[in-house]
């Protein structure tokens, strides 16, 4: 569907009977073009450590209370062989972004490891920030093939007013490693978080409408969570209710529904941090992916780019179960054993 930006506006000022419509209809949308299938990605969160200093992340370089730590390569190795034992089709590793020859030579070496622990069967999806087009190369090669690198406002002044304003975070750079990606041949994601300070419904159209010209093929979008160990913490008072986020999420989830139906949308986590059915809302709103957490709980509880995240102390056994129980509750089904590739990719080859 061709939606025009005050279109867009619309759509995500409605509310009552108009706001259920939308979603109705990006849930049929999704129905019509991929199935009631879900896509899973077995989530590793490699690593704390990160040399960015963005004003929203817990993870921030200069968040002095921040709990520093990398998996260990039998660890990732074991996360790998539980996503196998859980019939996952998919890992994704996500870390603290670094861009040091160490780092970017581990990457590669994990994503060797699992492709060689599970006999080629497992994807991979990488989440490890901005690097250079060498590196992504070497990833690609290593067995990645697909990437998420999150925009997080697609306005350059709004990206500035999230970000510090130096030489390690640059808006320029960050579209044209998306670009990169995408000429790389990754399956290309991007996303944005929704209620941040300063962020206008103007803002968010421009971002929907951002995807869709890049032509990515997947979408992660997710609630604003303020932490309070971060610059912009000092807002948590001026911004929509976390109610009010969540539902603002789903309007955008369903919107993008609509003008791209035949792309992966994740269901974030942030979703059940804010409603302990925000997942499935989600699900019900236009996605078609989750990110159950492989990781061990030691590291888990230390990974906080926000606060209060859910299921820090649940096994990825327990995880695996309650997912399937409460998506079959909503007419969906797990995908299991499958890669769950973008049908926007793949048509497009």
């Amino acid at each position: 569907m061709n939606l025009e930006k005050e279109d867009i506006v619309r759509l995500l000022s409605s509310t009552g009977d108009e706001e259920q419509a939308l979603l109705d209809k990006a849930l049929s949308c999704k129905l019509e073009h991929l199935d009631n299938k879900v896509h899973l990605r077995g989530l590793i969160e490699y690593s704390s450590r990160c040399s960015k200093d963005c004003l929203y992340c817990g993870l921030r370089r200069s968040n002095s209370h921040a709990t520093r730590y990398a998996m260990t390569d039998e660890d990732v190795v074991n996360c790998a062989l539980q996503a196998m034992e859980l019939h996952y089709g998919s890992v994704a590793i996500q870390c603290g972004e670094r861009s040091d020859k160490a780092f970017t030579d581990k990457i590669a070496h994990l994503c060797r490891e699992i492709k060689r622990v599970s006999d080629g069967k497992l994807g991979i999806t990488l989440s490890c920030g901005e690097q250079t087009e060498e590196v992504y190369r070497q990833w690609k090669e290593a067995g990645a093939h697909r990437y998420l690198l999150r925009i997080e406002s697609s306005s350059r002044d709004l990206y500035y007013k999230i970000h510090p304003h130096d030489d390690c975070h640059s808006f320029e750079r960050r579209i044209s490693c998306i670009e990169t990606l995408l000429r790389l041949g990754y399956q290309t994601g991007t996303g944005v978080m929704i209620g941040l300070p300063f962020q206008t419904l103007d803002h968010l159209a421009d971002d929907l409408l951002f995807f869709k010209r890049m032509g990515v093929a997947m979408v992660g979008m997710g609630p604003f969570i303020p932490h309070p160990d971060t610059p912009l913490w000092e807002y948590h008072n001026q911004i929509p209710s976390p109610e009010d986020r969540l539902r603002l999420t789903l309007k955008m989830i369903a919107v993008l529904r609509l003008m791209m139906p035949k792309i992966n949308m994740v269901s974030a986590t942030a979703n059940q941090t804010i409603n302990p059915r925000g997942r499935e809302q989600a699900i019900l709103a236009g996605a078609n992916v989750i990110m159950p957490n492989l990781s061990p709980s030691d590291y888990r509880k230390e990974y906080l780019i926000y606060p209060d995240k859910p299921c820090v102390s649940d096994t990825a056994q327990q995880c695996a179960s309650c997912l399937d129980l409460k998506l079959k509750l909503t007419g969906h089904e797990v995908l299991y054993d499958e890669w769950g590739d973008s049908l926007a990719f793949t048509s497009a080859q």
